[in-house]
C-alpha cells in the first residue's frame, strides 16, 4: 500500500500549507521581500478556487489579517492580476494572471509545436485531444481540441486532474523510474474517483509497467464512469517525460475494440511531437 496516505482533509490541510505566508525571520533569512512573498501566496491560493473565495476565506488560507490581504489584493487588482466579483463578493485570478502564464507555456513553445498534431489527432480520432503537464503531483491540461460530436470529453485549458486516475497522469508517471513515482505520489491519497480507479500503489505499479511496455496509457473509466482516455508521454531531450497527448470520449465509442488503434495512433502523434521539440525517448 501507499505510504504515509492522507485523507481528504488532511491533504487540504498540506495545500493550505503551502500558502502559508513564512514568517518575518523566514523570509529575511532568504532575502524574500515580504509584501512580495505574501501576494504570491494569494494568487496561488485564488489558483486553486476557480469560482473564488472571500476576502475572509483568501486570508485564512495564507493565514494573513483580512486588513492585510485586503491591501495586497487591491495592489494586485489595480494591475489586474485578481479582479473582484462585486455580485457575489469574492475575489478571482485576474486576466494578467493568465497572460504571464501563457508566457510560460510561449517560452516553453510546447503548445504552438502540438497544436497542429493534436489537430491532426482529433481529426484522425473523432475525439477531443488533450495536451497536459504534471505540477506538483497533479496535471495541468494546458491545450485542447475538441471534437464536434455532441458527447465529448471537456476538461479546459488551466483544468487540473490527479496523476493516478487520469490517462495523462499515468502517461508519464508510466516513463519515470519507480523512486520518482514515489517521490511524485508521497504523501498523496490514491483518492477512489470511481469502482475502476486504482487506489493500491501496487495496482498503479502494475499498470504503469504495462502503459511503459505499450507505448500509452488508459484511463478506463478510473476518473468518471462512462468516460475512456488514451495517452501517450512527450519526451524532452533528456529523455524524460515532458507532457502527453491524450484522446478522450465516451466509453459508447470508445470501445475495448478500438483503444488498440487509438493507443498506436496516440503513440504516433506523441512520438511526431517530441522528434519536433527535438526530443527523444529513452530506452529502458
Amino acid at each position: 500500500m501507499l505510504e504515509n496516505q492522507v485523507s481528504d482533509k488532511d491533504r487540504d490541510a498540506a495545500r493550505r500549507e503551502e500558502f502559508r505566508v513564512p514568517s518575518k525571520e523566514i523570509l529575511r533569512a532568504s532575502g524574500q521581500v515580504q509584501s512580495l512573498s505574501r501576494a504570491l501566496k494569494l494568487l496561488n491560493a485564488l489558483s486553486y478556487h476557480a469560482s473564488g473565495l472571500s476576502l475572509s476565506e483568501v486570508a485564512q488560507e495564507v493565514g494573513l489579517p483580512n486588513s492585510t490581504a485586503h491591501r495586497l489584493l487591491t495592489t494586485l487588482q489595480n494591475e489586474r492580476f485578481v479582479r473582484f466579483d462585486t455580485e457575489r463578493s469574492v475575489w478571482l485570478i485576474g486576466v494578467q494572471a493568465f497572460r504571464v502564464g501563457s508566457a510560460f507555456v510561449r517560452s516553453r513553445d510546447v503548445v504552438t509545436i502540438a497544436r497542429p498534431y493534436m489537430r491532426r489527432l482529433m481529426e484522425q480520432s473523432g475525439e477531443t485531444v488533450n495536451l497536459g503537464i504534471s505540477d506538483r503531483g497533479e496535471i495541468v491540461y494546458l491545450a485542447q481540441v475538441e471534437c464536434q460530436k455532441m458527447m465529448r470529453a471537456i476538461a479546459g485549458p488551466g483544468g487540473r486532474a490527479r496523476m493516478h486516475c487520469s490517462g495523462v497522469g499515468k502517461a508519464i508517471l508510466s516513463h519515470m523510474n519507480p523512486e520518482a513515482t514515489r517521490k511524485v505520489l508521497h504523501g498523496r491519497e490514491l483518492t477512489r474517483e470511481t469502482s475502476h480507479t486504482h487506489t493500491s500503489i501496487e495496482a498503479l505499479f502494475q499498470d504503469l509497467e504495462i502503459s511503459q511496455q505499450r507505448g500509452y496509457a488508459i484511463d478506463d473509466e478510473e476518473n468518471a464512469i462512462g468516460l475512456r482516455c488514451v495517452a501517450s508521454a512527450i519526451f524532452d531531450e533528456h529523455g524524460e517525460p515532458l507532457g502527453a497527448v491524450s484522446v478522450s470520449g465516451p466509453t459508447a465509442r470508445v470501445t475495448d475494440q478500438r483503444v488498440l488503434a487509438l493507443g498506436e495512433l496516440v503513440n504516433k502523434i506523441a512520438n511526431d511531437i517530441t522528434a519536433e521539440l527535438g526530443g527523444a525517448q529513452r530506452r529502458r
